[in-house]
């Protein structure tokens, strides 16, 4: 299978690019909050920002485990904003998070406790949260040297984390509309190809490996 070329960034503009891209990214949080301060978000703004957060979270979410095939089958190699946008999931899914906690439930345990009982996919939602505190805690130079080969065992807490985050996504719908069937599409692809990855590239190996040998 042909990749695609693209031209490289050079190195020098790389830190720059990358900073932009969380400045980028958090912009649509921004722009949210500024909406909800404003009367932009409807009759129920907590409900519709907390849904706005944790919509953003899922796409950062996609994106980042979208990196690899991109590389594998396109040639298009953007393993370098991976981190960021690991770490802007991680900031939405907080963001997410205490809105629920605080706007949302205001901090009450017996409503948290009964609105958890009532829906049970907030109790999926926490566990998202919880598999990526130790993501976003070892996403630096110096947890991978600490860690070694562990950090990429560790990583790989990414793919339950999308299945976590679709599950708790449709569950707090009452009727999948095109949005979510879309996002869930996306998520059997994503995690559809890690199944097959491995044969995807052994291919390619035995194709290069004979390819050398003519």
């Amino acid at each position: 299978m042909a990749t695609l070329a693209l031209p490289a960034l050079p190195a020098r503009y790389k830190p720059a690019s990358i900073w932009a891209l969380y400045a980028i990214g958090l912009m649509p949080g921004l722009y949210a909050f500024y909406l909800g301060i404003f009367g932009g978000l409807g009759a129920d703004p907590v409900r519709a920002f907390e849904h706005l957060l944790g919509l953003w979270a899922f796409r950062f979410l996609c994106l980042g485990l979208a990196i690899t095939p991109l590389r594998d089958l396109f040639g298009i190699n953007l393993i370098a904003y991976r981190r960021a946008l690991g770490l802007l999931a991680f900031y939405y899914v907080l963001a997410h998070f205490t809105v629920y906690l605080t706007l949302d439930r205001g901090l009450i345990l017996s409503s948290i406790a009964g609105d958890i009982l009532k829906r049970p996919y907030i109790m999926l939602g926490m566990a998202g949260l919880l598999m990526l505190i130790p993501l976003a805690l070892t996403s630096n130079q110096w947890s991978i040297r600490r860690l070694g080969p562990r950090w990429n065992r560790l990583h790989k807490l990414t793919y339950p984390i999308l299945l976590v985050a679709i599950l708790h996504y449709a569950l707090s719908l009452k009727v999948i509309d095109p949005e979510a069937a879309f996002y869930i599409l996306v998520t059997v692809i994503l995690l559809g190809y890690r199944l097959v990855r491995p044969k995807i590239m052994e291919r390619r190996r035995a194709k290069r490996m004979a390819g050398a040998t003519r």
